[in-house]
């Protein structure tokens, strides 16, 4: 098994934010189209905890991707049971079947707690995220036609769900 998987710390913002800019500059793994900055993601890195966790992977001490689970319709109860998950790993790690260990481990962590449907949110025009994805049985829950531009390209987004507790 490549890594150790851990809840990250504040201390580790810094090289989760350098792995998500570097999925920024591809363009296909997210819909920021500009780099940001630690202080820009602190309120969002303070607003996990133990059921909707930040999670990074380290290997030789070093991140080398983090997943973050996140509300979905934070304010509403009847959704609390569900979240969206997202996956970023570092470009020296990818094509190392590391996103289905981490993804497997990250689902299973978070199985304990109160979730019972995850949601993820990809582009169609990403191959990789959606057969990761699709390997671990999410299934195609819908899809966006052209629902973003990302440097004036329209993009179809697809909604990916797992029951992980019946």
């Amino acid at each position: 098994m490549l890594g150790d998987l851990r809840r990250a710390e504040r201390e580790d913002l810094a090289e989760i934010i350098k792995i998500y800019n570097e999925a920024i500059k591809d363009g296909i793994s997210t819909s920021d189209s500009t780099t940001v900055s630690v202080e820009e993601k602190e309120e969002w890195f303070l607003s996990h905890n133990e059921t909707l966790p930040l999670l990074v992977k380290t290997y030789c001490g070093r991140i080398i991707a983090w997943i973050s689970f996140q509300p979905f319709y934070a304010n509403l109860p009847a959704y609390s049971k569900s979240a969206f998950v997202n996956i970023f790993i570092d470009k020296n790690f990818q094509g190392k079947k590391l996103g289905q260990q981490f993804l497997k481990e990250a689902i299973e962590h978070v199985q304990k707690g109160r979730i019972k449907t995850l949601l993820a949110l990809i582009f169609a025009d990403n191959p990789v995220s959606l057969k990761l994805f699709k390997k671990l049985n999410f299934k195609e829950w819908g899809h966006l036609n052209r629902v973003a531009t990302i440097e004036g390209v329209d993009k179809d987004l697809l909604v990916l769900g797992l029951r992980i507790e019946e």
